[in-house]
């Protein structure tokens, strides 16, 4: 499978990516937002149920 990337062959090392750069790109979209795991939309804080004072619930 190429790069994620920039689909060169990937090297052992940075697996699956072909340099220690594509990596960081790829780690870099995932911390800017680029990518993003879909799921329910989060509760607003400004919804008139929301209670700044409620203890959390886990999930």
């Amino acid at each position: 499978m190429p790069c994620p990337i920039c689909a060169k062959d990937p090297d052992a090392r940075y697996r699956p990516f072909c340099s220690r750069r594509c990596a960081d790109v790829d780690l870099a979209r995932w911390l800017n937002g680029s990518y993003a795991v879909p799921g329910e939309p989060a509760e607003s804080s400004d919804s008139p149920d929301h209670d700044p004072d409620a203890p959390t619930r886990p999930h």
